[in-house]
């Protein structure tokens, strides 16, 4: 923000110095030529006025050379001066044969004697004078009785010129300079709050904690909005204080008396005739629900108040404690459980993530699946091809769930990851919550959730997650991302 105000300064000032300067140049340029002619012009008249009236008094040949040497000196130029016919009558400067005797034939003085002064200026291209001839008639009438020719060297004009251009130039980098400092100033007073407010925003924005920025500096609109970034940081943090107490204290008040229901009903199974049992086991039951829905509830509440940053998991070690735990769930309901273990290289999620999200769908793979059946776990890498220029492309991870249960149509699929909605035909005992944790999770650290049919009738639970490797470490598409090994328990007979 700093350089784009600075920059706009120096713009501005840069502008108003063209638009006052560059006339002043020119203005001044054409005032001194203009000075230059009408001083030649009065200088010419003056030799040709003293020369008629040598010629009148008869002392031409005695008074006019000193006259025009007297007058080169001074205007520092050269002084010519002949007869009626162009004969040379006295020169403050020695001319060669050749220009002497055809001194009638320059246009200049062929027009002064014919009775007409004539002025000849060419100039340069910033209007500096760089050529100038004068001619004048010797005395006045129809019949002039000669001509005065005089010429002006261009250097000191010139050099006047560019002098005067030169200080303007240094004169508008002089104050570009001065704007350059004190816009500097001006821009790091204004934007010295506004990069506090960018510090303080991106430390919100990864879930820290930030005091109340300074709010007695910089301009009055960024005052004001550094005093609502501290009350809307103010606010929040007293939401995910609130919110923590909330998900801190829940945790214990509602176990607690679920536990002691639950334990009250199993206490009252003794004393319940065979015709209530039926009611007594559904009890128990919706218990169990309601003490799962509270985990998922809290979990949630957790995973938005933490908002944990992204890190390098190692997805397949995880996996594979995860296959070890569930193992023997799975054997006790005849259902296999099958791991094809590779090495697919870290991924990018928040801590906890992996192990959650593989559960909710293992528990919900192992209620849907039929004695017999086998549920699939299995991680692919999907590493888009190495091009130049074109290395950091993004790889993922895919975690891959699939179960041979009865499926889901799409319309349902569709809606599996909404809260507390289940499917029509689904088993008893789940809360609605499992999938919308999963989706939730995947999220958060930067992937996505999505259920697709699988090749045996089931559902396919797909975990697209960040790889955490960098591009040189990718494997070349085609290759073998590492040694695989397929592990599948021995079912019991």
């Amino acid at each position: 923000m700093t350089r784009r105000l600075l920059l706009s300064y120096l713009s501005l000032a840069v502008l108003v110095l063209a638009c006052l300067e560059v006339p002043l140049g020119f203005l001044y340029s054409r005032g001194e030529r203009e000075r230059v002619v009408n001083s030649a012009k009065d200088e010419a008249e003056s030799v040709s006025a003293y020369a008629a009236l040598s010629l009148s008094a008869g002392r031409a040949e005695r008074d006019l050379p000193d006259r025009v040497a007297h007058c080169a000196e001074r205007v520092g130029g050269k002084v010519v001066i002949v007869d009626a016919v162009g004969t040379l009558l006295a020169t403050s400067h020695p001319l060669p044969k050749s220009l002497s005797d055809g001194l009638a034939s320059r246009p200049g003085i062929a027009a002064a004697l014919r009775g007409a002064s004539t002025v000849d200026v060419r100039t340069s291209t910033i209007g500096g004078v760089e050529y100038l001839s004068v001619a004048v008639p010797l005395g006045h009438g129809a019949r002039p009785r000669g001509a005065v020719w005089l010429t002006l060297p261009t250097r000191t004009v010139h050099e006047r010129v560019h002098h005067v251009w030169l200080l303007l130039a240094l004169g508008g980098l002089g104050v570009l300079t001065a704007v350059a400092v004190v816009g500097f100033a001006i821009a790091c007073w204004t934007g010295r709050p506004i990069r506090e407010l960018e510090r303080a925003t991106d430390e919100l924005a990864e879930g820290g904690r930030v005091g109340p920025v300074t709010i007695t500096k910089g301009p009055p609109e960024v005052r004001r909005l550094a005093a609502a970034f501290n009350r809307t940081a103010a606010r929040l943090a007293h939401l995910l204080d609130a919110q923590g107490a909330f998900a801190g204290e829940a945790s214990h008040q509602l176990r607690t008396p679920l536990a002691a229901l639950r334990l009250r009903l199993e206490n009252l199974e003794p004393h319940v005739t065979a015709r209530g049992r039926s009611s007594l086991t559904a009890a128990v039951t919706e218990t169990d629900r309601l003490a799962r829905m509270v985990e998922a509830l809290l979990a949630m509440a957790r995973l938005e108040e933490n908002a944990a940053t992204p890190g390098p998991v190692d997805v397949g070690a995880l996996c594979a404690e995860r296959h070890r735990t569930w193992l023997p769930l799975f054997e006790r309901e005849g259902v296999a459980l099958v791991l094809f273990a590779g090495s697919v290289g870290p991924v990018l999620a928040v801590p906890g993530a992996i192990e959650q999200i593989a559960d909710n769908l293992l528990s919900n793979a192992l209620r849907v699946s039929p004695p017999g059946s086998t549920v699939t776990i299995e991680l692919r890498l999907h590493a888009p091809a190495r091009r130049a220029l074109r290395d950091a492309r993004p790889a993922w991870v895919d975690l891959h769930i699939t179960d041979e249960g009865p499926g889901m149509p799409p319309e349902q699929r569709a809606r599996a990851f909404d809260r507390f909605w289940r499917a029509p035909n689904a088993p008893k005992g789940g809360t609605g919550l499992g999938l919308a944790l999963v989706q939730r999770l995947s999220h958060a650290s930067g992937g996505e959730a999505s259920l697709h049919a699988s090749a045996t009738g089931g559902l396919d639970a797909v975990i697209r997650l960040p790889s955490a490797q960098s591009p040189a470490d990718r494997p070349e598409p085609g290759t073998p991302s590492g040694p695989r090994r397929r592990v599948r328990p021995a079912l019991p007979a």
